[in-house]
């Protein structure tokens, strides 16, 4: 009978949102990096990739992928070496205690779902690898921590690495050859500033232009700002970011954050050919995030943009009906409120937002995401593979 088994392991994994960038490669093939980064693990409850991993010696090679219901293809170079490295390490499991099934011999059959758009700026590379390697390592029982697997992570999408921890994650960029100390680390536990909260506002659900791996290495080719940014504006920012997180300083916290989004886009802006990731409704976001710090007489929000136009605005729960309610005032018709946590928000009927970035984020924005600082992968036991090996539709 266990001949013809069906193993299976599923995983949720988090979304991530950097506060301090990471922006180039200098090492592609195994994802080394140019600089650290620092990211916001977001809640799953909002933001997830739903993964299953499944392996049988009565599957066909080879190993397949199914993403939001359409194949995709897994003989590809950052797949490959993701699959590589947890097979290995299965492998030598089983070589240690031969009364193991050989699961690291069997093809794998891995189905994945997102429960936001792919591509969009919404960082689904990271969430994406990071629950398949999460549901991979728990199909193989493998006893590695979830640092140990953020190595594995990392070479399949660099901030994958972070969506393995919950809370407030670092990836230090190391210096080794190898890659063995490019990995994440814990700077605090969602425990430790659980208040945190985002709000996103969707500018645009399509895939990216150009897409960061392309963007990122013009980057570091062509932009004369890159060098400055990497070895002088990234590590002074790290280290106080991380002494903000700590102290629990938002202020700091957001002033760090805008000021490391402005620095990203423009080490973009000043790449050849520019690229060009914000638009005029990215900007809106910008002015409206000023607005309300201003309106508010303190810093209460702050804004950040990964490599896309959609904006993501952070600010603490006490904050939440000044600053969240001054963007429903104005975008309280858009998806997104429907819940319990948007409904929770009160509008703000002073007109907190000047006329013309109202009518500018009223056009533009698509639809809203309220969140807030998660956790990180959580096994669970739907499986969207059936028990004959097939994809649950």
């Amino acid at each position: 009978m266990s001949e013809n088994k069906i193993y299976r392991a599923s995983t949720t994994a988090p979304v991530n949102i950097a506060v301090i960038k990471y922006w180039g490669k200098r090492f592609p093939p195994l994802n080394l990096p140019t600089n650290s980064s620092l990211s916001v693990t977001l809640s799953q409850a909002d933001l997830r990739t739903h993964t299953t991993a499944s392996c049988s010696p009565t599957f066909s090679p080879p190993d397949t992928l199914h993403l939001n219901s359409a194949p995709q293809p897994l003989a590809t170079p950052r797949p490959t070496a993701c699959l590589s490295a947890l097979r290995s390490l299965r492998s030598a499991l089983e070589s240690a205690n031969p009364a193991l099934p050989p699961l690291s011999t069997y093809p794998l059959r891995l189905c994945s779902k997102n429960n936001f758009p792919t591509a969009a700026g919404l960082a689904s590379s990271a969430a994406g690898f990071a629950a398949l390697v999460r549901a991979i390592a728990d199909l193989y029982s493998l006893p590695h921590s979830p640092t140990e697997l953020s190595l594995i992570a990392r070479q399949g999408s660099g901030s994958a690495c972070r969506s393995l921890l919950g809370g407030y994650v670092a990836w230090d960029m190391g210096h080794q050859d190898t890659g063995a100390d490019s990995k994440a680390r814990l700077v605090a536990p969602r425990s430790h500033w659980p208040e945190m909260r985002a709000l996103i506002l969707v500018v645009s659900a399509e895939k990216k232009g150009v897409s960061s791996t392309i963007g990122m290495q013009a980057t570091v080719q062509t932009s004369p700002l890159f060098q400055a940014r990497t070895e002088k504006v990234v590590p002074k920012a790290m280290g106080e970011m991380e002494t903000a997180i700590l102290e629990r300083n938002f202020e700091a916290f957001a002033r760090i954050t805008m000021r490391e989004s402005n620095s990203f886009h423009a080490t973009c802006l000043d790449t050849d050919p520019p690229i060009f990731y914000l638009n005029d409704v990215s900007r809106a976001a910008i002015r409206g995030v000023e607005d309300v710090n201003e309106r508010r007489g303190k810093v209460v929000a702050g804004y950040t943009f990964d490599a896309g136009p959609n904006c993501v605005v952070y600010y603490l729960e006490e904050e939440g009906d000044f600053v969240a309610g001054a963007f429903k005032e104005i975008l309280g018709g858009k998806e997104g409120w429907e819940g319990e946590r948007g409904r929770e928000v009160k509008v703000r009927e002073e007109g907190i937002l000047e006329a013309k970035v109202a009518k500018t984020l009223r056009e533009g924005v698509a639809r809203v995401i309220l969140t807030e600082v998660g956790e990180g992968p959580v096994s669970v036991e739907e499986h969207l593979i059936d028990e004959n090996g097939e994809p649950v539709e």
